[in-house]
């Protein structure tokens, strides 16, 4: 791992060595003011050299030693994670587990052992029985409109899950979402996607910092792009705030302007 952006102090930041998951922390830190009311709304993506957010209708293919490592580092750092069901369906989604080596840094900033995982649907068609919903170590959220189908959301608390209304129809606002889990305490918030949620944020303007890793493969095909979802009548501008790189891949991180 070598930081390409901002450019190192120090030649020791040009060698090309594992940085610690400390050292990763640090420099994937959340903001020191983070606005209680609102939250920062982080994303993690990864796309291949052609622009697909997954192959074979996961992202793992597309991953590496590196990503996987950043993946949980950022994990580490989150409140809670943000996702959508589709995703939960396809990537197997199972409860956050607790890393030991950020254990303490967890505590001191009064965060809970592992994030929350947080599962915005609509139909709320989900598999209760699993692990994320039945063996969580603490409740799962799930995020959803105050108009949802009744019985969907007796069988979501019956497996122990805490409902989250977030929007007055069947669906969650993402405006809604954000300060929903804010107001619950979770203001260091991840979303791992899909790319249809992740649209979803973008279009309303909510989302605060992209992290996105761009892998050294092509794919082809037909799978989305990471944002999926209708064109915005202007491109929202970003501004970068590092690029790290390992083994090809680049690691970009932007935030909002």
């Amino acid at each position: 791992m070598r930081r390409l952006y901002p450019a190192p102090q120090d030649r020791a930041g040009t060698e090309d060595r594992e940085w610690s998951l400390e050292e990763l922390a640090d420099a994937y830190a959340y903001p020191e003011d983070v606005p209680l009311t609102e939250g920062w709304l982080r994303a993690n993506m990864v796309s291949s050299l052609d622009g697909a957010a997954y192959h074979d209708h996961r992202s793992q293919p597309l991953s590496g030693p590196a990503d996987m490592r950043i993946f949980g580092v950022l994990r580490a750092l989150a409140d809670v994670v943000v996702v959508g069901a589709e995703t939960v369906r396809q990537e197997g989604y199972r409860p956050a587990r607790r890393r030991a080596e950020l254990a303490a840094e967890r505590a001191a900033a009064g965060q809970t052992p592992a994030p929350a995982i947080a599962v915005v649907s609509a139909g709320l068609r989900l598999d209760w029985s699993l692990p994320l919903f039945a063996a969580s170590p603490q409740p799962t959220l799930v995020v959803t409109g105050a108009a949802a189908d009744p019985a969907h959301l007796a069988a979501a608390r019956d497996s122990g899950a805490e409902v989250v209304p977030a929007g007055e129809g069947a669906g969650a606002d993402p405006h809604r979402i954000k300060a929903e889990l804010a107001r619950r305490g979770y203001t260091r918030q991840l979303t791992e996607g899909g790319p249809r949620l992740l649209g979803q944020f973008v279009t309303a303007g909510v989302l605060d910092e992209l992290c996105l890793t761009v892998s050294p493969r092509l794919t082809a095909g037909t799978a989305p792009r990471v944002v999926s979802g209708p064109e915005m009548s202007v491109p929202r501008e970003m501004a970068p705030a590092s690029l790290l790189e390992d083994s090809g891949f680049l690691f970009t991180r932007y935030h909002k302007v």
